[in-house]
């Protein structure tokens, strides 16, 4: 039996390439840049979750971050060999709090909790089996760490009580002490991964949102979508043909909806259930011709796919060498780690999609059941086990796509079933069957911990109410879609609310420029475009002498940032949405410190306080925060290449400086440096008046935006 025990003090952490001698062999902490240190334990696996992916960490983009310390005391995190398998502890103080761990729908702090970490569909509960069970955790002390290994990841997250325990429990005798709890405190973090040595990667902070900034960053930044893709989706009922489709486009153009992506589901293939990816031509005689009419009434096309090749496609022979040992819905399941396989399907993909003109993809069920996937017994040509392509099959998959689009120049962003850590600049947004509303919020907040995308898309209500608080929380979500594959619903489906609902999908469009400017920054700068209020500034629990009495009589603010916040998210720097949910005429919203404005009128609301808002049924609640600059598109029903006026909100009465994001929306060409940042000022004198400006670099010209005029919300 090996054995090996690692200890780890914060001078190796803070040192670059310091080494940390053992009885048995010599590791150490290998400082990559400004806040990021990697540590091998001892032989760590060929593949892991990053290296069969094409991502470039932005370095640079991380060292202008500046240097960050850890804030780990000697000793404080261990790592074991033990029986072929890797045991690693990282230490939690008593009011520390863990995020991330996966995309949990139920739970945003991840503490007392166990999980393992295994690709799956969402069954309903928190175990660890998810879309995107992404081995990263970010620490309330401002720090954060991936255990960077494509097994199937055991968690246990202040559940353990050790021996050795620098802070153990207190023994309790069950027969006369009321205080007896059947989960005595434990401060344990604790991962065990199945394999023989694993990658450790740390991220320094000192928020928690530089550290995930930095995550994000080393995963290659965030994903920039095109402008098109920011619009209002609409997937039709699965047997749809191309006339009825084009009957759907015009229903959304004579009711004046606004419509940028219309999803084709299973039937627009000739096979599928497994899948052939060819057009099925009784439906769809001339999909070129089809796609193309689309296009030209800048309507892009986006197709759903699953993994599995059906015997009845040109695709077939092709593919079978590079095919594991099962079958899936009996169809052959291609290899994505094979460099073949990425040929042979990048040019079968070329040939039926891209060269016809469609957008991109819904790659479905790449992620579970275990009864509808391969089994862990079978075996893949490349010599992966069946447990690490179950891990990354979702992002291979999501890889090849990408690259075949960057090829052509071309920016996509679809929707897929399974991510992992390593997927952060892919333009993918994870989608389910799930279909609580509350828990799809709680997810969307998760997404921001872990370097992934969430969509609570719109599929059904049992009534209007549902139906627009529904529609009003997916258009402030980074995908806004009905998805009406199932009973052919339509945005308008409940009459008595429809004006509401296009208020708010036109509302989307009109925001456009606001989250592209947050797309942006995610992509150049790693912070999430939809984040935890635990991520916002101001938005955090001072000490017990700071804050006075925790009595929620006396200080309800106090009481509310400690609880777990699950139902209230911030969008790009200045937005905070606090949805409501059917049945509900009221809610409580926790304002960070700072003042905070109502989005629709420019009222002051409060600040550092928790308030009860009574919006009516028409409104989500939104609020701005002091300074807040909001670039709004005017109501458009298509995303078009022409220039379109702004109009610049401001809210409050803070001098304020925001950088609106341009470029051409479709390619890659802003990696070269085609881009746009437009200085936005707002300053106010003495008096309080307010004078704005747009600064346009000299020489330059705007690919999006027209004239600009200044709305000051605030009187």
């Amino acid at each position: 039996m090996k054995k090996y025990w690692i200890f780890i003090s914060t001078l190796c952490l803070c040192a670059c390439g310091v080494k940390v001698s053992t009885d048995k062999e010599e590791v150490g902490w290998q400082k990559e840049t400004s806040g990021v240190w990697t540590m091998s334990v001892g032989t760590p696996e060929k593949v892991n979750l990053l290296s069969e992916l094409h991502i470039t960490p932005k370095m640079e983009a991380i060292q202008k971050m500046g240097e960050a310390d850890l804030p780990i005391s000697e000793q404080d995190i261990t790592t074991e060999v033990v029986d072929g398998k890797t045991y690693i502890r990282f230490p939690l103080e008593k009011d520390e709090k863990i995020f991330g761990l996966g995309l949990n729908f139920k739970t945003v702090e991840q503490r007392g909790r166990i999980m393992r970490l295994h690709v799956d569909h969402y069954g309903g509960t928190d175990d660890g089996r998810t879309h995107a069970p992404v081995p990263f955790f970010v620490s309330s002390r401002g720090y954060g760490a991936l255990i960077n290994s494509a097994r199937y990841i055991d968690v246990w997250c202040g559940t353990s009580v050790r021996k050795d325990s620098k802070n153990p429990p207190v023994v309790r005798d069950r027969n006369t002490d009321k205080q007896w709890a059947a989960q005595p405190y434990s401060d344990n973090l604790e991962f065990l991964v199945p394999a023989e040595g694993v990658e450790i990667v740390l991220f320094g902070g000192p928020t928690m949102l530089d550290v995930v900034r930095r995550f994000n960053l080393y995963n290659g930044g965030g994903a920039l979508p095109p402008k098109w893709g920011l619009g209002f989706w609409h997937r039709v009922p699965t047997l749809f043909s191309d006339k009825e489709v084009n009957e759907e486009v015009a229903e959304f153009e004579k009711r004046g909806f606004p419509l940028s992506v219309i999803g084709l589901e299973p039937g627009w293939m000739s096979r599928s259930y497994p899948c052939t990816y060819e057009w099925d031509v009784t439906r769809f005689p001339d999909p070129e011709g089809f796609v193309k009419g689309l296009n030209d009434k800048h309507i892009k096309t986006n197709v759903w796919i699953n993994p599995y090749v059906s015997p009845d496609g040109e695709l077939y022979e092709k593919i079978e060498p590079y095919t594991g040992s099962h079958t899936v819905w009996c169809g052959i399941v291609p290899d994505y780690s094979l460099p073949e396989t990425k040929k042979i399907m990048t040019d079968h993909f070329k040939k039926h999609q891209l060269d016809k003109g469609v957008s991109g993809y819904k790659m479905d069920e790449n992620d579970g059941f275990d009864s509808w996937l391969w089994p862990d017994v079978a075996k893949f040509p490349s010599g992966n086990s069946a447990e690490q392509l179950r891990q990354i099959y979702g992002s291979l998959m999501q890889d090849v796509t990408t690259q075949m689009y960057r090829s052509a120049n071309k920016r996509t962003y679809g929707l897929v079933r399974a991510a992992n850590a390593g997927t952060t600049s892919y333009p993918y947004v994870i989608y389910n069957d799930y279909y609580n509303h509350r828990d799809f919020i709680t997810a969307l907040i998760n997404s921001s911990f872990i370097g992934i995308l969430w969509t609570p898309e719109v599929r059904s209500s049992g009534n209007a109410e549902e139906w627009l608080r529904r529609m009003q929380t997916v258009c402030f979500s980074p995908l806004a879609m009905l998805n009406a594959w199932a009973d052919g619903t339509k945005p308008w489906s409940f009459p008595e609310v429809e004006k509401a609902v296009q208020e708010v999908a036109s509302l989307r469009t009109q925001l456009i420029p606001y989250l592209y400017t947050a797309f942006a920054d995610y992509a150049f700068y790693g912070t999430p475009p939809v984040r935890a209020m635990n991520l916002e500034s101001g938005y955090q629990a001072k000490t017990t002498e700071e804050q006075g009495e925790l009595d929620a009589t006396k200080n309800p603010y106090a009481m509310a940032v400690r609880r777990e916040v699950k139902d209230q998210f911030m969008v790009g720097p200045s937005l905070l949405v606090a949805p409501l949910f059917a049945g509900e005429e009221e809610r409580q919203v926790v304002l960070p410190q700072g003042k905070w404005y109502d989005f629709y009128t420019g009222k002051y609301v409060g600040e550092g306080e928790v308030i009860t808002v009574k919006p009516g049924l028409d409104k989500i609640p939104v609020y701005v925060k002091d300074g807040g600059i909001i670039p709004l598109w005017p109501k458009l029903t298509k995303v078009d290449a022409e220039k379109h006026p702004i109009e610049i909100r401001y809210y409050g009465a803070k001098p304020s400086i925001y950088e609106l994001y341009d470029d051409d929306g479709e390619t890659y060409d802003y990696e070269k440096g085609e881009y746009l940042r437009i200085p936005i000022e707002v300053r106010v004198d003495s008096e309080g008046k307010k004078k704005g400006e747009v600064r346009i670099p000299e020489g330059k010209s705007t690919w999006s935006y027209g004239d600009f005029s200044f709305k000051f919300m605030t009187k």
